[in-house]
């Protein structure tokens, strides 16, 4: 028997975070730039963002509670590391901050160079910095507030204790406001009186504007709404909007004036809530643009890559299309992945849908079935006309059915409208120098656009010949991952958040997903399984790809004493780009929740 004394376990090593660079420049700061040292003494939580990304905007409201409640010891810094080409423009990003309400301090890095330091590869993802400057957690994907503001009060004490907090205000600057009648506005509808109803999205409330589409009528909904978006007309004449942060869906009853909640219960949908019901007791998540079509409400439920339904009749809501994993598959309604679907368009025959992620213009038939006009997935976009094909859009917000059976494309990150026509198989550029448009609606022959960023209407004249414009194509930014040939293991790191542990209760409490663009890229290892690791064998045919990996884990409060501990589901999506080299690893680590450090 060894009686001894057993060795003091091992501590972790500290890791010193990395400096904050970016050739943007900093936002929110007053025009100062920031490094460690000034934050020396602060909890700093870097959230690497993009405005593109729906997940990342829900972290962003997440921190809202944890930022003002820790304001004198907790330092958030936006690092915004964009996808799409557009994001890497510098006003692009000014403009998303002001829209999204952003108030801490962003680091505008258009080329990614603090997001390789921190060995970031999937948005959003949030890193804690202790007050000493070490690294001490890291988290993928969103729901983590809970666990972040644990840890946050763990290190409050601790460096209270040492000596080595500093409280006082942070270094945050509030930008100046502007006037505008409009701000940022999101989608627009015709109103029977001929007026136009606009959602106002950043000053969450809905503007009926008159025929010219510039003159204020009326502001509808103060303090009722959170970023507003989609609109559609009832049979009846009401409206029904897209109350996008509110998780909801309201009814306007434009003679009366009267505000309805319809569907949703103000909480985000996550997984294993119920997806169908009464609905007003079913959480939806961001619904982003809706459309009456085929007697219900379709929405497009951006947060979690779906398309719902709402019945007025029944008062219920259900799922009708997608899994929620993110990407670009057609089929059967119930097995067809979107990403992000963000604008809907209703004709006798089809749903018209702006799939913003992949950017893609996709539609569902009668019979259920999901198909791509334009667009080929996740990583490539640009601005090229010709045949469906070959054409590239970029992140489109929104649709517009015109009369001869064409559609129109609010190409939202080229700054244009463009159509595509059934009848022939070709896109083609109406209109450039928009900015930001969001969606667009019909008027006495004309098309009204949503110039988000421009925060107007812009009325133009649907023109017979085509604007041509130079073709040019993008992949996505993020660097690929030098990978070896043969066999890859992929493991997806998971731990609970601190008083928890995993839920095995029912069974596995993990799953992970795993295929590629192209789809030879794997000889072996692609498809659905428990564990959170997979050996896989990659084509040495193929030397460059996408490894798309789908990751969940299932935990609950570790509380022996409590008879129904709150659980809680972690999901995260990842989209990596692979380059096969000889001299590249053998092993690709994912992290899909925090490791308190």
């Amino acid at each position: 028997m060894n009686d001894s004394a057993p060795a003091p376990a091992p501590r972790r090593a500290r890791v010193r975070a990395p400096e904050l660079i970016g050739k943007g420049g900093w936002l929110n700061t007053g025009g100062d730039d920031l490094t460690l040292a000034d934050l020396r003494g602060k909890i700093v939580l870097l959230d690497f963002w993009t405005f593109c990304c729906v997940n990342c905007l829900h972290v962003l409201d997440e921190l809202r509670d944890l930022e003002e409640k820790h304001r004198d010891t907790l330092v958030i810094i936006g690092v915004h590391s964009p996808k799409f080409v557009h994001e890497a423009e510098h006003q692009a990003v000014v403009d998303a901050v002001e829209r999204y309400e952003v108030h801490h301090p962003v680091l505008d890095d258009p080329e990614l160079a603090t997001w390789k330091q921190y060995a970031v590869r999937a948005w959003p993802t949030l890193v804690v910095i202790d007050p000493e400057g070490y690294v001490v957690a890291q988290h993928a994907g969103e729901g983590h507030a809970n666990a972040i503001r644990t840890l946050v009060e763990e290190l409050e004490a601790e460096h209270e204790a040492k000596g080595t907090l500093r409280r006082g205000d942070g270094p945050y600057v509030a930008p100046e406001p502007v006037a505008t009648d409009l701000r940022f506005p999101g989608k627009a509808v015709l109103l029977a009186n001929g007026n136009l109803l606009v959602s106002d999205t950043t000053r969450h409330q809905l503007v009926e504007l008159a025929a010219d589409g510039e003159t204020v009528v009326r502001r509808i909904g103060e303090g009722v709404f959170r970023e507003p978006q989609g609109l559609a007309t009832l049979p009846d004449g009401r409206v029904v909007v897209a109350d996008t942060v509110n998780h909801s869906l309201r009814v306007l009853d434009p003679e009366s004036g009267g505000i309805e909640l319809v569907a949703g219960t103000g909480r985000q949908w996550w997984q294993g809530s119920p997806t169908s019901g009464p609905a007003l007791e079913v959480d939806l998540s961001s619904p982003w643009d809706v459309a009456w079509w085929r007697g219900k409400v379709w929405i497009a439920m951006a947060g979690v890559h779906q398309l719902w339904t709402y019945d007025p009749e029944t008062g219920t809501v259900e799922v009708a299309a997608g899994t929620t994993n993110e990407g670009l598959v057609d089929g059967p309604a119930a097995e067809a992945w979107f990403a992000q679907p963000s604008g809907l368009a209703a004709t006798e025959d089809r749903l018209w849908i702006a799939d913003s992620e992949t950017s893609a213009v996709r539609w569902i038939d009668t019979e259920g079935v999901v198909h791509t006009a334009v667009g080929t997935g996740l990583f490539d976009f640009g601005h090229r006309d010709g045949a469906a094909g070959q054409a590239l859009l970029q992140h489109p917000l929104g649709v517009t059915a015109l009369p001869d059976g064409s559609v129109a494309v609010s190409d939202t990150y080229n700054h244009a409208l463009r159509r595509y026509d059934p009848a022939t198989g070709e896109v083609t550029t109406l209109a450039t120098d928009l900015r930001e448009p969001s969606g667009a609606v019909l008027v006495d022959g004309d098309i009204v656009v949503v110039e988000s960023a421009r925060h107007r209407l812009t009325r133009l004249r649907l023109p017979e010949e085509a604007v041509q414009v130079d073709a040019v194509a993008h992949r996505t930014r993020r660097e690929a991952t030098e990978v070896a040939p043969g066999r890859l293991r992929l493991d997806v790191v998971f731990q609970a958040p601190t008083g928890q542990k995993l839920d095995d209760r029912y069974g596995p409490s993990t799953r992970l997903l795993v295929s590629s663009t192209p789809p030879e890229l794997l000889v072996a290892g692609e498809g659905t399984g428990t564990d959170l690791f997979r050996e896989l064998d990659l084509n040495p045919e193929i030397t460059e790809g996408v490894l798309h990996v789908s990751a969940m884990a299932a935990s609950c409060d570790d509380d022996p004493a409590n008879e129904y501990p709150a659980c809680h589901v972690h999901q995260q999506d990842w989209g990596v780009p692979l380059k096969v080299t000889a001299d590249g690893v053998a092993r690709l680590p994912l992290i899909l929740a925090g490791m308190d450090g």
